[in-house]
């Protein structure tokens, strides 16, 4: 079977030129691959987690300990899939904030034309949170899957990509809120919904 580059292109499913690692909120949902449900359950409306989806909640509560400017707000482990707000409070490094260094790696430069090209930002980016948080718990379950006989998973753990959505209000933040409070009460009715 030969390439075919209309099948196979990926494109980003972020907005573009948007920078990913300043001050925000974001609305987040990872999925499992294939949607298999690994995590636990719901009964009678509400998640009951498993071992592994006890393991995924450590994961959540260490992101904050990884990058001091992430902050996990409301969120819901599924049987199958994960919602988040993280907020990125923008505060980086307290350590470096508390003197006024700037978060960039290098300086701002002129390119050859005289124009201003920024340094490189040194925030938690978006997607970099996301892609520690599916390491560090991929890990986890595998060793899971070894020793403890978690379900196997053939290849990922989690699907390719996530889904996410910046929260530029007090309105959508509450409505959102409201939606990953409400998942396991609506889980029949869920786009994500599997037996």
């Amino acid at each position: 079977m030969s390439y075919n580059p209309t099948i196979h292109h990926r494109r980003s499913i972020r907005l573009k030129g948007y920078d990913y690692s300043q001050e925000g909120m974001y609305f987040v949902t990872i999925c499992c691959q294939d949607m298999v449900c690994r995590f636990g359950k719901i009964k009678n409306e509400e998640m009951i987690l498993n071992d592994a989806g006890k393991m995924i909640e450590k994961w959540c509560a260490e992101l904050s300990h990884k990058y001091s400017d992430i902050v996990m707000d409301t969120y819901i482990i599924m049987p199958n899939h994960f919602h988040a707000i993280i907020i990125n409070n923008g505060e980086g490094n307290p350590a470096t904030a508390a003197v006024g260094a700037d978060l960039r790696v290098c300086p701002d430069t002129l390119d050859n034309h005289g124009n201003q090209i920024l340094g490189e930002h040194t925030g938690s980016p978006l997607h970099r949170v996301v892609q520690w948080f599916k390491t560090m718990s991929t890990n986890e379950y595998i060793r899971g899957v070894k020793t403890l006989g978690w379900q196997p998973f053939d290849k990922k753990l989690w699907q390719r990509n996530y889904w996410e959505h910046i929260i530029r209000n007090e309105q959508s933040y509450q409505r959102i809120a409201n939606y990953i409070i409400n998942n396991p009460t609506n889980w029949q009715n869920d786009k994500f919904y599997e037996e």
